[in-house]
């Protein structure tokens, strides 16, 4: 609310339709903070009958109401750029108004850092939208700031309105950035570094138990991963010895990603086929000789069939 004053005391004061651009900002990042605010205290409710996932997927909800919102933020100010450039006006108090920007873009930016550590660290979609968003607004700011020294200098006030326009296809891009980062979650698209992620760390600790691992899926609810896969241990184990290996595949996961993953494994037994990439030498039951183990990638654990070798 204090930068919403800031910026607001600095277009009044100048009448630029360039600092127009970073008020409106402001605005709309107050609205997005409240909708923030808001969804995060949803999303941290237990799970219940109703929401048996929980309720993350309300961030991303916010998350795309903030994108449209800055997107008509964008079109409105582009509308009056277009406006003043028909008819350039002189501005005034345009030092103490760069002042007053460049203060706002100072605390943008260390608000901005500290959301985006935040949000990636907790997985949360609300604050990676709202740290990216101030952050393209530090960086906006840098150059508004520059045009408005130009103009300052120069007295070209047309500089104004094309400063303006600028900004306003800025703002357009990151707001279309935000809806598609939301629609991606709300319509559980796949998270392909996560789940390279996860694979890499997974391949990097490999039991000789884990034969093979293959159906695996990614659903983010908010800071919730949801992770299920099939994992191929030895045929002859017991459901104990079957779940001890279940229960070390689960630990390594969640050591590496926190006590927000949900995992849910399927064991399957394995089959003839799969001794050609069993590393288990000491099996009593071999039915062929080994030939190379795979290695576990993003792509070939996503398929829905056991691994082998084609002869």
């Amino acid at each position: 609310m204090v930068l919403l004053i800031v910026k607001s005391l600095a277009w009044w004061l100048t009448h630029s339709v360039a600092i127009l651009t970073d008020a409106l900002e402001g605005i709309v990042n107050v609205i997005a903070s409240a909708l923030g605010l808001f969804s995060i205290s949803i999303s941290a409710k237990p799970k219940d009958n109703e929401h048996p996932y929980g309720h993350g997927k309300i961030e991303y909800i916010s998350a795309g109401v903030e994108g449209m919102l800055i997107s008509l933020a964008g079109i409105f100010i582009f509308y009056n750029a277009i406006v003043r450039l028909n008819n350039p006006a002189p501005l005034e108090k345009l030092d103490v108004g760069i002042l007053l920007i460049v203060f706002s873009g100072l605390v943008n930016y260390v608000l901005g850092r500290a959301s985006k550590r935040v949000g990636e660290k907790n997985q949360s979609a609300v604050l990676k939208s709202s740290a990216a968003h101030l952050l393209s607004d530090v960086y906006s700011t840098i150059g508004l700031v520059a045009g408005l020294v130009l103009m300052w200098l120069t007295k070209l006030y047309w500089i104004d309105a094309v400063v303006a326009m600028i900004f306003a296809l800025v703002i357009l891009y990151a707001g279309f950035k935000i809806i598609r980062s939301s629609v991606s979650g709300i319509m559980d698209e796949a998270d392909e570094k996560l789940l390279g992620d996860l694979v890499e760390k997974l391949n990097a600790d490999r039991s000789i138990n884990w034969i093979d691992l293959h159906n695996m899926r990614i659903i983010k609810y908010g800071a919730v991963l949801h992770i299920d896969c099939h994992l191929t241990v030895p045929w002859y184990f017991n459901v104990a010895e079957a779940h001890n290996d279940v229960d070390a595949f689960s630990e390594l996961a969640r050591s590496n990603f926190g006590e927000t993953l949900e995992l849910f494994v399927h064991s399957d037994a394995c089959q003839p086929s799969s001794c050609a990439i069993c590393q288990k030498f000491d099996c009593d039951v071999r039915q062929q000789s080994f030939k190379k183990q795979i290695e576990w990638t993003k792509d070939n654990v996503r398929q829905n069939s056991k691994h082998h070798i084609d002869t």
